[in-house]
């Protein structure tokens, strides 16, 4: 299938293939979200093309993107040296981090991880589409698991998932010690109901101090200065 370059609302090129999972809404309004320190250490969990990684990218970040499909890893590693961004893009099974990195790497992870269970959802055309919206290769909790086992205490991770998913998610986090600090539901409007949900953890700590984000509306300004519009 051919490829496509896409133009991101910071300026770097993302290539993509139809055969594998595409930008989408998502994974611009994560990158958006998500709180990274300065000069801090990145792990994007399940990176596919690099979309998130590429959105997240600014100077000084140490940015690895940790992918089990061939395909997708190598467009992302194109995308990498077209960019001229210094990322490391390893291939490696989320279920297997301990292979990958030693014990609290990172200071931060963010993930796109697949929102369905198994067999639920909408059709996905492909294997490597399936793979990427459904939990049949990778569940909630071991995902969980392996954020945990990245971060270092008081880490933190990013995540976007299904709203009427989120209990099955903060479960799973409460499990292995992430504790949800920020939440933010995602509405096409004032009036409908949440199509999606970010979420921001710590690694350790009180479950105290919750913060529940206003609203993030399509239809806003807000929206459009996320697109770079």
């Amino acid at each position: 299938m051919p490829l496509t370059a896409e133009q991101l609302p910071n300026g770097l090129t993302l290539w993509q293939d139809d055969a594998y999972f595409k930008l989408g809404q998502d994974s611009v309004l994560l990158g958006a979200f998500a709180r990274p320190q300065s000069r801090g250490r990145v792990l994007d969990l399940g990176c596919g093309t690099g979309a998130l990684a590429l959105l997240l990218y600014r100077p000084g970040l140490q940015i690895t993107g940790l992918e089990l499909q061939a395909g997708p890893l190598a467009l992302f590693r194109r995308s990498i040296a077209d960019n001229g961004v210094p990322m490391a893009a390893l291939q490696g099974d989320l279920r297997d981090i301990r292979s990958a990195f030693p014990h609290g790497s990172f200071d931060y992870c963010i993930c796109n991880p697949p929102y369905f269970a198994a067999g639920a959802g909408k059709p996905a055309m492909g294997a490597a589409r399936q793979a990427a919206r459904q939990d049949g290769c990778c569940t909630v909790e071991e995902l969980a698991a392996a954020l945990s086992y990245a971060l270092h205490t008081g880490g933190k991770c990013a995540l976007v998932f299904r709203p009427e998913r989120l209990a099955v998610l903060l479960i799973a986090l409460q499990a292995v010690h992430l504790v949800p600090k920020r939440m933010r539901f995602v509405h096409q409007n004032a009036s409908s109901p949440p199509s999606a949900v970010l979420v921001e953890c710590r690694k350790g700590g009180s479950p105290e101090g919750l913060l529940v984000e206003p609203p993030l509306l399509v239809e806003s300004a807000e929206y459009q200065r996320i697109y770079g519009k």
